[in-house]
């Protein structure tokens, strides 16, 4: 669930910014084109919890959880996503 902060806002950012470890909850997708297809079907649409699981030695790409199963996303991909922090990000 998405939550205010103190002053009735929500801090968005994009997937390529949580931290590992992190939590949070997809609220828009920027691409566009047969990439916004794909990452629609792979679960990240608006209102899917996504977990961090871990990063490659040099950060590209990630591994994520969404909807019961991980996907990996380069940093371009994941730029694209943009998601509300669930506590525990960066």
């Amino acid at each position: 669930m998405v939550t205010p902060d103190s002053a009735g806002r929500t801090a968005i950012t994009t997937l390529d910014c949580v931290g590992l470890k992190g939590r949070c909850q997809v609220v828009g997708i920027r691409a566009s084109g047969a990439l916004r297809k794909r990452v629609l079907a792979m679960g990240m649409v608006p209102g899917a919890v996504v977990e961090v699981l871990r990063s490659a030695p040099l950060g590209d790409p990630t591994e994520y959880r969404v909807k019961g199963y991980c996907l990996s996303l380069r940093r371009a991909e994941a730029s694209l996503i943009e998601v509300v922090l669930d506590g525990g990000g960066k």
